[in-house]
């Protein structure tokens, strides 16, 4: 997959997927009911402002680098046939989850919800879940040695200087 037929398949996929997670169920439980512009309240919910605009801005552009850089979507039906270890790649294995995760957060505190709380938790914990018992090992076996050593150097989940750089083809 290349050019604009790997960009539209990461645009659709952006739409299905984080925008269904982050988008679409966290509507569903709020109607994006605002919290208080005053006061102390005012100040967690331009947090939670900011935060949903950093983790939109780190989702498109990982999605632009899968689709540019990769040649490919995050879509599990259309991957990159190259390990993408650019960019935020670099500090994090799973930047594209850590933002869904973090704007999660930021809507969070910008619209008052017990049930995106919990929704927050539940959702985070599914893609925790997927990456471990379904992306490592699909990753492992088509990457092999080229996974294996970045997963050896790059943390999963909390961003952070690599020790080195990971060795790979292509």
């Amino acid at each position: 997959m290349r050019g604009v037929n790997a960009v539209a398949g990461s645009g659709l996929f952006l739409l299905l997927a984080p925008g269904t997670v982050a988008g679409l169920f966290p509507w569903v439980l709020t109607g994006w009911r605002v919290r208080s512009t005053g006061g102390w309240s005012g100040v967690v919910a331009g947090s939670g402002g900011v935060v949903v605009a950093v983790g939109i801005g780190v989702l498109l552009e990982q999605f632009l680098r899968f689709a540019l850089r990769g040649h490919g979507t995050p879509a599990p039906v259309a991957p990159p046939p190259r390990l993408v270890v650019t960019g935020l790649y670099r500090y994090v294995r799973n930047p594209m989850y850590v933002a869904v995760i973090a704007i999660l957060i930021g809507e969070t505190l910008l619209v008052p919800s017990i049930a995106l709380a919990v929704y927050t938790v539940v959702a985070a914990t599914a893609m925790v879940a997927f990456a471990r018992w379904y992306e490592e090992p699909a990753l492992l076996a088509r990457f092999g040695p080229d996974y294996r050593s970045y997963r050896a150097t790059v943390p999963g989940w909390i961003p952070a200087r690599p020790a080195a750089r990971p060795r790979t083809r292509g």
